[in-house]
This record gives structure tokens, C-alpha cells and sequence, in this order.
């Protein structure tokens, strides 16, 4: 039998190598199965927004607290094209300033965990919640101008982590 010491960081590596083999929400999924293999082991979407090609978008997001959004595209047909995690740089960095407006912010990452105004700069701003790099928790930002066009993105460090800003929330 195992001593005690010995038990336990077999039992850590063990679970590490279990967590470490779970796939995430966005992975294991085959373009064109059926929509239905999503909705069974994610539960039905948050968000759902029509796609230009007649297909649909399905959205699980953890906001307010959490970091991701998985995205389901499911063509006119019900078959999948993609799942994937939205809330991510790679992704946010696909925005077109002055071309996209709320509208294409909406479709491609769901609801903003926050919204402002500030009036100083005529911009309202959507704020998202997102893992950069799998390490550092941020924020990212779009602003529009008054007529929802997007006019500038920013990313700031999440305040929600902040060790020497807990507790003032």
C-alpha cells in the first residue's frame, strides 16, 4: 500500500492528466453533423442570431464572470459548419474599424458582458470578458460612434482579477 505523501501527488498528476484530456465545450465536433449533437451536450443556446447565408448562430456564453462564448454555426440545412470559442484575440482582431457596426459585434461575439456611454467622446462602448493566451484575464472593448459604427477596440486588464482591486467592486 502506498504511504500517504506518496498517495496524494500520484493523485495530483492523475488529475491533471484527466483534466488535461477533457476537451472544451467548442472541440469534438464534425462539420456536418447535425445540429442536434451541439444542443445535446451543450443544452439549448443562450443566443441565437441569423446568419447573411441563411444559416443560424448559436451562442453559449459564460459572461457575466466568465471568459468564453462557444459559437455554434449551423448552416440553412441544420448541419454544423464550425463551433469554436469566440472570445478570443485571434477573433476579436478580425473587427473592421469603420466598417463593422453593433450589429456585426453582435453576431460575432453575443451580448457584451457591459455596456457605456461616454459622452465626452460621443462613444458608447461594448465591454467583453476574455482570456488572452489562456493566461491573462482581460477586457476588450469596441467603441462605436453615435451612429454604431465601430471606431476604435481596446483591451484592458480585467479589474474582476486584480488582486489589489478586490473587494472594491
Amino acid at each position: 500500500m502506498l504511504s500517504k505523501t506518496l498517495r496524494t501527488p500520484a493523485a495530483a498528476i492523475t488529475l491533471a492528466l484527466m483534466l488535461s484530456a477533457c476537451a472544451q465545450p467548442w472541440q469534438n465536433y464534425q462539420a456536418g453533423a447535425d445540429a442536434s449533437t451541439v444542443t445535446a451536450r451543450l443544452g439549448p443556446p443562450k443566443e441565437v442570431y441569423d446568419l447573411p447565408d441563411g444559416g443560424r448562430r448559436l451562442m453559449w456564453p459564460t459572461q457575466p464572470f466568465g471568459e468564453t462564448t462557444t459559437a455554434a454555426d449551423i448552416d440553412a440545412s441544420g448541419k454544423i459548419v464550425s463551433v469554436r470559442q469566440v472570445l478570443d484575440e485571434n477573433e476579436f482582431y478580425k473587427a473592421q474599424i469603420g466598417t463593422w457596426t453593433q450589429k456585426d459585434v453582435l453576431l460575432n461575439f453575443g451580448r457584451p458582458v457591459e455596456t457605456s456611454y461616454f459622452p465626452l467622446m460621443k462613444r458608447q462602448v461594448w465591454t467583453y470578458r476574455y482570456m488572452e493566451a489562456n493566461v491573462w484575464y482581460m477586457m476588450y472593448n469596441f467603441y462605436f460612434d453615435n451612429q454604431g459604427i465601430l471606431r476604435l477596440t481596446q483591451k484592458t486588464p480585467d479589474p474582476l482579477h486584480d488582486p489589489d482591486r478586490r473587494g472594491f467592486f
